[in-house]
């Protein structure tokens, strides 16, 4: 990658971010403090735009049995990018490539009525895939994932709009992370036994599947040769600093697996009938969503995900203390904030440490006097000397309302 453009891996190593380590593995990187609150701001966000769509969270284990990918169809079709097969006892396990075999057994766990469809599951769950050494890659192609996912049981009545609503959830994380689809592509299956034979299900899927771009008014391209091996998706291309396209986000209507598993509902007529699962991932893997945030934002995150939100710098030590006051204050609504004190340098040098940071709250002499504080923001503007509860709190107003401006 040329030097001039952002580099997750640089970036992400530089910040403190994730780094990796040969003792763990290759593609199996950890995240340092500063990663971890990005990661764990970022799943928070999609958990509660989740809940508020209508979602329930489920957990499950990232392992299963090998005759529940048997069934799935991902031992037949996928088991290349599987880790080989763990023996216990008299049994075979395997770490989990995907997350749906699960959520088909969680819904298969308890009977249903017409009445509570659509439901949606979803979770932030673990998976593992073996991809060669060959092809990883910081953030972006790792062996252990952790998955946005979700599958929504519904009717063949209420699928068009449940991908709809899926496609719109993802349009509204994305610009409030500040990052912009490329453009979006309807995945078709290509030549080979990769896919499953059934040319029927193939076609009911991509029919729905077309008529969902177009009731969300999307133009789109077709791809042959980039479905799921078991049905056709909506793909939500980005790209990095470079140029590269990569699939963030997908929406995928699926009447493979509820087969496979034998879900039923009882309809208004009192007979069991398929439902139809609905695949969709709002950002995908947190790691490649993370990735991509670090270069497009080129580290400097929106404030609401910043692992900094605010440094508060004492011009000298005798506005040391009531700095520190000032950080307490603002953890207390529930800021990430530091004090940068003059123990770190000059007031410049301290300010160019933390040029990645949102909020910078100057405190000399005449501001402590007052109970004031100069506000810098991160993007050069000096919104001006503001008292201290007023500044904390527009500061806390903004990071609640997420979205990427910093000031009014």
């Amino acid at each position: 990658m040329n030097d001039a453009l952002p580099d997750h891996r640089r970036l992400g190593r530089e910040l403190g971010l994730f780094d990796t380590d040969p003792l763990i593995g290759a593609g199996l990187p950890y995240w340092l403090p500063d990663g971890a609150v990005v990661r764990h701001t970022l799943e928070e966000y999609i958990r509660e735009a989740e809940r508020r769509a209508g979602y329930r969270h489920v957990y499950s284990p990232a392992l299963g049995k090998r005759e529940l990918y048997e069934i799935s169809g991902h031992w037949d079709h996928y088991s290349d990018d599987m880790y080989p097969p763990m023996r216990l006892g008299a049994e075979e396990v395997v770490l989990r490539p995907s997350l749906c075999p699960h959520h088909a057994l969680i819904y298969r766990s308890r009977s249903h009525s017409y009445r509570e469809l659509p439901l949606r599951i979803a979770e932030l769950g673990g998976m593992h895939r073996a991809e060669l050494s060959g092809v990883l890659g910081g953030l972006t192609r790792v062996r252990a994932i952790q998955l946005n996912d979700a599958h929504i049981f519904c009717t063949l009545d209420q699928a068009v709009e449940e991908a709809r609503a899926a496609l719109e959830l993802i349009a509204r994380a994305y610009a409030d992370l500040g990052i912009e689809a490329v453009r979006h592509r309807l995945s078709l299956p290509g030549e080979g036994g990769k896919y499953v034979a059934d040319p029927e299900l193939w076609r009911r899927a991509t029919v729905l599947l077309r008529e969902v771009l177009d009731a969300s008014g999307l133009e789109y391209e077709e791809a042959e040769g980039e479905a799921a091996f078991y049905g056709p998706k909506i793909d939500v291309q980005i790209a990095d600093p470079a140029g590269r396209e990569s699939t963030l986000s997908t929406v995928q209507i699926d009447f493979h697996q509820p087969a496979r598993f034998d879900l039923r509902y009882t309809g208004a007529d009192g007979a069991k009938h398929r439902p139809v699962m609905v695949h969709r991932s709002i950002i995908g893997s947190v790691e490649r969503a993370v990735a991509h945030l670090i270069e497009a934002h080129a580290g400097a995150f929106p404030a609401w995900l910043a692992p900094v939100q605010l440094v508060v710098l004492p011009v000298a030590e005798e506005q040391a203390e009531q700095a520190a006051a000032v950080v307490r204050e603002a953890v207390a609504l529930g800021l990430r904030a530091e004090l940068a004190d003059p123990d770190q340098g000059s007031l410049g040098a301290r300010i160019r440490a933390a040029r990645l940071v949102p909020y910078q709250a100057v405190i000399g002499a005449r501001e402590a006097a007052a109970g004031l504080a100069a506000l810098r923001l991160r993007d050069g503007r000096r919104p001006g000397e503001l008292p201290l509860p007023e500044l904390l709190s527009r500061i806390a107003g903004r990071v609640a309302e997420r979205g990427t401006a910093l000031w009014e």
